[in-house]
């Protein structure tokens, strides 16, 4: 890097001397964290884990704190088309020459202890100057996402007070477990002593979240059917959603929730509990949060997640419906959403990357009747077009490949049948972010 400013020099630098893969594990970060005076410990929060929806919980929660005057930090994982998104204040990813000073402020320490424990990869480089930015910034509080698991995630160095963790469902096998109790327990290693905890988790990913807390004597918030937090949908369509919502001995009638898809308010009953978390923390360490009904209910209204059922009527290709649904329960929930929003036999651009189960997700899509059109995400472990066309043939009929991704869907859009037909893109976030660049005019990947 040849300035502290120049972001394309701090991305190529990161890419570099960061991407190696995934590589779990504490000790490489604690050991960055270490040289650069642990700027985690200035940080106060949550840390939010989970399979699916903890990018929802956090969007739902951090939209209520800033309704409510509050200056929130965040760290969006992955990023959808630029670097920069992985640390923003307030909603919106810092500059580009603000990141770059992150990464200079970050990379000489990384280069010291890949000397001594070996390279720390991409993630844990990012994970090291957001808290470092963030910790500058004295944001008030920072809702940090997990980045896959929980126990040797490179986010669980930090112990902001609240541990937070969505659900629990099957994904990355391969390194968390086969079981939903051995993911469980991945995830609820980010509930430490002394915190607060908040689950939407239910059945068997939920007894290890249960039993650390008992191990810990850490209070629980649970949210879910006929647990304390709870959400019942009065309408979901394409203005969001209207919820009848219980919880910390409230109710808030009519609430509205700016993101689309049922499967939300289940998020929004968890975003609630982690909310109420907040308030106890602050009651007992300070300040106290000045958060009241009347700023939750803007907050929520207002909450948008970019990439998650995020409608683009960006011409000249007309509306396109952007989904990561990456798993089979996020293939379940995109098709429930898709059903009430009443889209059947639509176009659809379908792409995915080696590890995740593809046949379970079109299998929950297959009945709406969609004309899947399959490529190749831009990444080295994604699978060719080719393949998924056969994964989908095991489970429908028709399907089309084009393996480059802007060609892939220009053609998606000519088989719509009715110009405001959305073309649907899911199957991973990063063809989410691929498209959503191209559609935006930014370049994905700097």
């Amino acid at each position: 890097m040849t300035r502290p400013d120049d972001y394309p020099a701090a991305v190529a630098a990161l890419r570099r001397r960061g991407r190696f893969g995934i590589s779990l594990g504490l000790e490489r970060v604690v050991a960055i964290l270490d040289r650069i005076d642990h700027p985690e410990r200035r940080l106060r929060g949550a840390l939010v884990g989970g399979t699916n929806g903890k990018g929802s919980v956090v969007a739902l929660a951090r939209s209520a704190l800033e309704a409510a005057g509050l200056r929130v930090g965040t760290m969006p994982k992955p990023h959808l088309v630029a670097y920069r998104e992985r640390i923003a204040v307030d909603g919106e990813p810092i500059s580009e020459a603000a990141f770059a000073q992150a990464l200079h402020r970050v990379l000489p320490a990384a280069d010291a202890v890949a000397r001594r424990l070996g390279p720390p990869t991409e993630f844990e480089v990012l994970t090291a100057a957001a808290f470092d930015e963030l910790g500058r910034r004295a944001v008030d509080l920072a809702l940090v996402e997990v980045g896959m698991g929980g126990r040797l995630d490179a986010t669980n160095v930090l112990d902001p007070g609240i541990a937070a963790i969505s659900n629990v469902a099957l994904d990355h096998e391969r390194y968390l477990g086969s079981t939903l109790a051995a993911i469980g327990a991945e995830k609820a290693a980010i509930i430490k002593p002394g915190s607060l905890a908040v689950t939407g988790a239910s059945g068997r990913g939920l007894a290890p979240i249960l039993d650390r807390c008992a191990a810990l004597a850490v209070p629980l918030r649970r949210a879910g059917p006929r647990q304390p937090y709870r959400a019942t949908i009065r309408h979901a369509g394409w203005d969001g959603l209207v919820l009848g919502a219980r919880g910390g001995g409230r109710r808030l009638d009519d609430l509205r929730i700016g993101l689309l898809g049922s499967h939300q308010a289940a998020n929004a009953a968890v975003a609630l509990a982690l909310l109420d978390a907040l308030r106890q923390h602050g009651e007992m360490h300070g300040p106290l949060l000045p958060l009241d009904d009347d700023a939750v209910r803007r907050g929520f209204a207002a909450a948008r997640w970019p990439g998650r059922l995020e409608l683009l009527r960006e011409k000249p290709l007309g509306p396109v419906l952007l989904d990561g649904a990456h798993n089979p329960a996020g293939g379940r929930a995109l098709a429930t959403a898709l059903r009430e929003l009443g889209l059947r036999d639509f176009p659809m651009v379908f792409g995915a990357t080696r590890g995740k189960h593809v046949v379970p997700i079109l299998r929950a899509l297959a009945p709406l009747r969609p004309r899947p059109v399959f490529t190749r995400v831009t990444d080295g472990g994604a699978f060719e077009a080719a393949e998924l066309l056969r994964a989908w043939r095991r489970v429908a009929r028709g399907g089309r490949t084009v393996p480059e991704v802007g060609e892939a869907l220009r053609t998606a859009a000519e088989l719509r049948r009715r110009p405001d037909q959305p073309v649907v893109v899911a199957g991973s976030l990063y063809l989410v972010g691929a498209v959503r660049g191209m559609l935006l005019g930014e370049r994905s990947g700097e």
